[in-house]
């Protein structure tokens, strides 16, 4: 023990079981009494014991984790979640952060949910090997739930995979696990981590990075890995508590409702679709619709409005023109991103992240089919129907900076979007918007905003729109930057439709940094 600061340092040393830790604790509490002295425990941790609750606070680059104790309740996961939300805004502490070009976006630190039991024994994914079966399917089946939640950083190389991100041959060889999975309850404890270890792994074969990660499972490896648990890594922390309630409670009713029937079915083979048509938000939102209507059909009363505020958060919308009876809405969208190969730094050997490809979502109303032609920066946008008549929308991939190191490096930032509507029929286009991209290496802004009104200024700057209305003549903004796509003078003009980029691989995104065949 050593006395620092007026406090006692009392270094607890390493015990074999939890009822000699309590003891010493006991004893050490009893001393610091009578001595009316505050003490400080440091040293070894009490040894695991599933009747010991633990609340553990871990610093993180850039986060602080906090690894709260499990409820055993809803009204306790409710309390818990309240209570941990406002005590780290009393230590002026948040969930959510601003880009340097304003956008609202979360922390990076996950809000991952584990389930399983008091003890191992009573762990619902050891006693039934298909719920986790069931799990992992509908997940797989329903693309939304992975990235409607998730952070920024998606993809096979970041921290939460999905099963089907990353080795091709890797539903083939689930659905060979998922036959040997047993209806019903089993006693073999130890089925779904033989059955499933070497599966929900990501790249590299590491099966705590992995949307759903069974390390602590049933491990063999140690007494520490034997703990019932599967964790859900592909949340990201929401910006308030009740938002992390609606994750969890999705969550609860899932399980609920496959524990009373499995949901056994085929694994879908998306393909490039998967970071194509997913990354838009009308299709995540139109997949989370299916998993409401599911919820609802169970007999529970899940509301569909309740996702709107993880729909407005993660793709928010950066602005609107109206042309006539023309709404074009542009929104931003997901972008994968990759890993580099090797480089050697100043601290070592590193590998970067490329974040300097983004991706935004056009959804065009009111068009009236094959009269109109939407181009970005002088090329065609690939318009999909949703359905909906008049409706149509697409993704636009483009490079928002220039970092030194990054894939294609020649490739320059394609700043700003420049969005026009052409009339096929006058062969003129009437209207469109500006899309201004503000990032570093070229970027408007070197400090970060230090509330949300500064965000906000920031965002809406980047967006301006104008309306080539017959008979005036609007200039468009900072007609020097666009002059190559507007010419002087702007307003209404000729402009003929670009050609049509046909793609078999990636059919509803235009990719700015490809040149067209």
């Amino acid at each position: 023990m050593e006395a620092r600061g007026g406090v006692l340092h009392i270094f607890m040393p390493p015990v074999s079981t939890l009822e000699q830790y309590l003891a010493l604790t006991a004893a050490t509490e009893q001393v610091a009494a009578l001595l009316d002295t505050p003490v400080i425990l440091e040293g070894y941790e009490p040894p695991r014991d599933w009747r010991l609750q633990r609340l553990m606070v871990t610093p993180d680059p850039g986060v602080i984790e906090v690894n709260i104790h499990p409820a055993s309740s809803w009204d306790d996961f409710i309390s818990n979640t309240r209570v941990l939300y406002e005590e780290a805004r009393l230590a002026r502490l948040t969930t959510e952060k601003f880009m340097l070009d304003g956008r609202h976006t979360g922390t990076g630190g996950g809000n991952h949910v584990t389930l399983g039991g008091a003890t191992p024994a009573d762990s619902p994914m050891l006693r039934r090997p298909d719920l986790v079966m069931s799990l992992v399917t509908y997940w797989q089946h329903h693309p939304g739930l992975s990235y409607l939640f998730s952070g920024m950083f998606i993809g096979p190389t970041s921290q939460a995979p999905r099963v089907d991100e990353g080795r091709d041959e890797k539903l083939y060889e689930l659905e060979i696990a998922f036959q040997q999975m047993p209806a019903g309850e089993t006693n073999q404890l130890w089925l779904v981590d033989r059955l499933l270890r070497n599966l929900l792994v990501d790249l590299t074969g590491n099966t705590h990075r992995s949307e759903f990660s069974i390390d602590k499972l049933y491990s063999p490896d140690s007494p520490t890995g034997r703990l019932g648990l599967v964790e859900f890594r592909g949340f990201e922390m929401p910006p308030h508590w009740q938002m992390s309630a609606t994750q969890a409670l999705l969550l609860r009713i899932l399980v609920a409702s496959f524990w009373d029937k499995p949901y056994r079915h085929k694994l879908v083979r998306w393909g490039t679709e998967l970071h194509d048509r997913f990354m838009l938000p009308h299709y995540v939102r139109a997949d989370l619709l299916d998993v409401v209507r599911d919820i609802q059909e169970s007999g529970t009363p899940f509301q569909a409005d309740w996702l709107d505020p993880f729909i407005e958060f993660r793709f928010p919308r950066i602005g609107t023109v109206n042309i006539d009876d023309i709404e074009i809405e542009l929104r931003s969208a997901i972008e994968p991103w990759h890993v580099l190969g090797e480089e050697v730094s100043h601290i070592g050997t590193a590998r970067f992240v490329d974040s300097s490809v983004e991706r935004v979502q056009i959804m065009v109303t009111g068009l009236t089919d094959n009269r109109y032609v939407v181009a970005c920066n002088g090329r065609r946008v690939p318009l999909k129907s949703t359905g909906r008549h008049g409706e149509y929308v697409a993704g636009i991939r483009y490079r928002a900076w220039q970092p030194p190191s990054a894939l294609h490096p020649t490739i320059g930032v394609h700043s700003p979007l420049v969005i026009d509507l052409i009339d096929t029929w006058t062969g003129k286009a009437i209207g469109g918007c500006a899309y201004h991209v503000s990032h570093p290496g070229g970027r408007s802004y070197d400090a970060f905003p230090i509330n949300a009104f500064e965000a906000e200024s920031r965002r809406v700057n980047r967006y301006q729109d104008w309306n080539h209305t017959p008979g005036s003549v609007p200039v468009p903004p900072d007609l020097a930057s666009l002059a190559r796509f507007i010419p002087e003078g702007g307003g209404l003009r000729p402009m003929a439709p670009p050609p049509e980029e046909p793609t078999l691989e990636y059919p509803y995104t235009l990719d700015l940094r490809r040149k067209p065949d």
